[in-house]
């Protein structure tokens, strides 16, 4: 029981309603308790916390965690991944015709690609436009193409954070 009503403190679903009542442990809902008033609401509190808005790039702040609290999974990855591809061709200055993969493998070019850091060796500026291609590839292609399916909460929330880190990858090589 003393676990559970840490749970809701730390949550922020319950607070003191002053000074004098909180110290003899009287507790009353907060905004945000009384908002959670059906299993859905409660659903949809749950996965705020399951990909908390402030550890996500703020291209992705927005829409593509609503899409997820929403259990818009497919959306929200197909989103993500989307503005993967538009902050890549944005940052690199690469036109229009230029798409999916071919576009992430030209940005990252290990010898002429505009994102290229030359810093790293070889091998690994070749890794990283295998990585850009490679989730373009397998996780917004699929999704711009058919109907995925997708309905786990976790593999959705992994997904939306490897795209929320490489558009910190490609805002780093915009400002080098």
């Amino acid at each position: 029981m003393a676990e559970a009503w840490n749970w809701l403190e730390v949550q922020g679903l319950i607070v003191w309603p002053d000074e004098a009542n909180g110290r003899s442990g009287y507790r009353v809902p907060s905004r945000r308790g009384e908002r959670l008033t059906s299993e859905d609401a409660f659903t949809q509190f749950r996965r705020g916390t399951e990909l908390p808005r402030q550890f996500l790039h703020p291209l992705l702040g927005e829409t593509v965690w609503l899409l997820f609290l929403g259990g818009n999974y497919d959306t929200a990855v197909f989103q993500a991944f989307k503005q993967v591809k538009v902050a890549v061709r944005s940052a690199a200055s690469l036109p229009d015709t230029e798409y999916g993969t071919d576009l992430m493998r030209q940005a990252f070019d290990q010898v002429k690609g505009p994102l290229t850091n030359k810093a790293p060796l070889k091998p690994e500026r070749e890794a990283l436009a295998h990585l850009f291609a490679g989730t373009i590839g397998y996780y917004k292609n699929p999704q711009s193409h058919r109907e995925v399916g997708l309905t786990n909460a976790a593999e959705a929330r992994e997904m939306i954070m490897l795209a929320s880190h490489l558009l910190r990858i490609v805002d780093a090589r915009k400002r080098s």
